[in-house]
């Protein structure tokens, strides 16, 4: 067998070199297909000898210089339809003699093929503007073989990002073919790791990171972009924060819902997500947070507006969940001056509301539930206000410091107000219980405050006992107790 091989490789690599001396005819495809089809056989690829591959390097470098002269001279490229199929099998060839052969890698990137081949490949993309025919065909060959080549092996994967960042990288993921746009997402995940993510954090290189981020948003199905965001990107703070900072409100919207799903993966306790991308959103939520109040006006028919309000309640969602128990990030309950941020806003999303008819006004229609209402009249600010009593809640818990800021801020009277039902807040009753208990847990001063309410017959407490809930005294401590609602 092994003398068979010997004299396959003897062959084949005559034939190629033979092409290097000839005018280019449909005999030539047949011999590099003749070779892709071979590289599809694992005893062949072990086995193939580095002449095959020096052979064909020629071949690909001639094939570059031919595309590049008919391109500069008065030829169109549409004369040269057999160099554009001999380009994609030259490349179809690469990418099969990679597959599972660090020898073959090796060989390849020692021979000169990753500058060639990026060489051809920025080439191409240029012509691809232009939708000149039989272009994609190589494009995406050239672009898989250089995936493959970086599969598992870190030397190749530092020369193709050091000859094709952050430019041809970016040309590639916005080439106006899915196709190509897959298989550049693909190579650009490849080569990632932590060192190049904060390259790509750089001013100048940052547009690189945004287009990613903005495939996210307009091709979702695209999942190597989705995977390059979460698995890479929302682990550098540096980089969130650049990206932040240049985005548009719709791409940051879109950012913040990949990391609020990260978040609520099973092992999020391990998410990778670091301490200071949580203290940055922190900040950047305070710091906007009253743009949702625009929308009280009727601002909401601006998408301007609307899209900044959606990035403030997008932001309220994401730091919900990581005060949810995530104990890498509780460190949240003592940032300066969230908590009280958080009730503020909350007393004036209340006062807008009772105010006068508005966006934040409370509402009983639960025909949209049911599947019967319109869903393009929904609230733009659907569980807002729930969730911002959820994050006093949980910035509450266990901590007495924001237990008592809550009460001097009077945020106890306002909480027990919103136990009403509102369908423009689900559940707002049942966060409104969850905060009630967290800051009545180990307070006597919280508790004796609610009991004041009860003894008073106060409208806030009874809001309570319309739930079902009693304040009941326990070994000198006020506990929240269900009871039968007509006891």
């Amino acid at each position: 067998m092994a003398a068979s091989t010997n004299n396959g490789n003897l062959d084949l690599s005559a034939s190629i070199a033979g092409i290097l001396n000839e005018k280019h005819c449909p005999e030539h495809l047949l011999v590099l297909k003749t070779l892709t089809s071979s590289l599809r056989d694992k005893e062949y690829r072990d086995a193939v000898e580095k002449g095959v591959f020096s052979s064909l390097f020629k071949v690909l470098s001639r094939l570059k210089d031919e595309l590049q002269a008919a391109s500069s001279g008065d030829e169109e490229l549409e004369s040269v339809a057999l160099t554009l199929q001999l380009t994609a099998e030259c490349f179809r060839a690469q990418r099969n003699a990679c597959v599972q052969s660090t020898r073959n890698q090796t060989l390849l990137r020692e021979l000169g093929f990753i500058n060639v081949s990026l060489k051809l490949l920025d080439f191409l993309q240029t012509k691809a503007s232009e939708r000149r025919d039989g272009i994609f065909e190589p494009l995406r060959c050239g672009i898989q073989f250089l995936g493959n080549l970086a599969v598992g092996n870190q030397t190749c994967q530092d020369e193709i990002w050091q000859l094709s960042f952050p430019n041809l990288l970016l040309q590639l993921l916005s080439a106006d073919d899915e196709k190509t746009v897959n298989y550049a997402s693909m190579v650009l995940h490849s080569c990632l790791d932590e060192a190049k993510v904060e390259e790509m954090s750089a001013p100048q290189n940052i547009q690189l990171a945004l287009r990613v981020m903005e495939l996210c948003r307009t091709q979702p199905d695209l999942d190597w972009t989705v995977l390059i965001a979460t698995q890479h990107f929302l682990k550098s703070s540096a980089l969130v924060e650049s990206m932040y900072s240049g985005m548009s409100d719709h791409e940051r919207v879109t950012l913040l819902e990949l990391l609020f799903a990260q978040l609520r993966e099973e092992d999020s306790d391990d998410c990778g997500v670091p301490p200071s991308v949580a203290r940055f959103l922190a900040g950047s939520f305070q710091k906007g947070c009253g743009a949702v109040l625009t929308l009280a006006t009727g601002s909401s028919s601006s998408d301007e507006v609307l899209q900044e309000a959606l990035t403030v309640i997008s932001l309220l969602d994401v730091l919900c969940e990581m005060t949810s128990d995530l104990k890498q990030f509780m460190f949240l309950q003592d940032h300066p001056d969230l908590l009280v941020t958080t009730v503020e806003l909350l007393k004036q999303v209340h006062a807008i509301g009772k105010a006068s008819k508005n966006i934040f006004s409370s509402a009983q229609n639960f025909s949209s539930f049911s599947g019967d209402g319109d869903s393009s009249s929904e609230s733009p600010v659907i569980s807002f206000k729930a969730h911002l009593i959820r994050l006093i809640g949980n910035l509450c818990h266990g901590n007495p410091n924001n237990q008592n800021k809550v009460r001097e801020l009077e945020g106890i009277p306002l909480i027990l107000d919103n136990c009403n039902i509102d369908s423009n807040n689900p559940f707002i009753s049942q966060w409104a219980i969850f905060a009630i208990r967290n800051l009545l847990e180990h307070n006597p001063a919280n508790q004796e405050l609610v009991a004041a309410l009860e003894r008073r017959g106060s409208n806030d407490y009874s809001a309570l006992r319309e739930l079902g809930f009693l304040v009941e005294k326990l070994d000198g401590s006020l506990l929240l107790k269900p009871v039968r609602k007509d006891s």
